[in-house]
């Protein structure tokens, strides 16, 4: 199970997530399925979690799956946030919300333009950094504005391994320390009462990762669509 460094947060009951485990019986159609009809509302999917989790490619696939924009968070970092993530500097919470704020911008700004859904990478470690994101809802033109959270959950040691992996990127191993100790993974009032969080575990195969993502946001849209049609 994912430790977190900070003591005084919850334990989670993450047998009880929305999403099971890629170990379970999961078996949704493998077969390349046309972009789904949800003409009613605006999307928003924020992939989560720390570094290493694999939010780019969870995010691209389902960018690609149902026809959405994709946005990638770490675009839109300032300069000063990489230079201090590159200098195995955590970042704070000051120098996270204008970038938060940007992000939920990008995307308004992308449903504004025509987009019907928009894929977005953000880490948004913490339940305030989610909160900002929701707030989305309030100032989207449509209605029926959804936004929701694709938390991807993985044990430090798979972390620290595919960061590790990878080749010239800012993000080192002690910024995946640093970003475990700050994070506060979704509770239950978010997964049972505002019921906007997913949870996938991505010990995996990228395929089993894959078919976990596409049964969560399967849900949402054909949730989605029904609380559309009863309104």
């Amino acid at each position: 199970m994912l430790q977190t460094f900070e003591p005084q947060t919850a334990t989670l009951h993450y047998a009880a997530a929305p999403t099971p485990p890629a170990s379970a019986p999961v078996i949704p159609s493998t077969n390349p399925a046309p972009v789904m009809s949800t003409p009613n509302h605006h999307h928003i999917l924020i992939v989560t979690g720390p570094a290493g989790c694999g939010k780019s490619t969870v995010a691209k696939f389902l960018a690609e799956r149902y026809g959405f924009t994709y946005i990638e968070g770490d675009d839109f970092h300032p300069p000063a946030n990489i230079e201090k993530m590159a200098a195995n500097v955590p970042l704070d919470d000051a120098d996270r919300w204008d970038w938060l704020i940007l992000l939920r911008d990008q995307a308004l700004d992308s449903l504004k333009n025509g987009a019907t859904g928009v894929v977005v990478t953000c880490s948004a470690l913490k339940k305030k950094y989610r909160d900002v994101i929701r707030t989305a809802r309030l100032y989207d033109e449509d209605p029926n504005a959804a936004v929701h959270f694709i938390y991807l959950r993985a044990t430090k040691e798979v972390l620290l391994a595919r960061v590790g992996a990878r080749q010239g990127h800012y993000m080192k191993d002690a910024m995946v320390i640093s970003q475990l100790a700050a994070l506060e993974e979704p509770d239950e009032t978010e997964i049972r009462k505002l019921k906007d969080v997913e949870i996938i575990d991505v010990t995996g195969t990228a395929a089993e990762v894959q078919k976990l993502a596409n049964t969560a946001v399967d849900r949402i849209m054909l949730e989605d669509g029904a609380h559309s049609n009863t309104a």
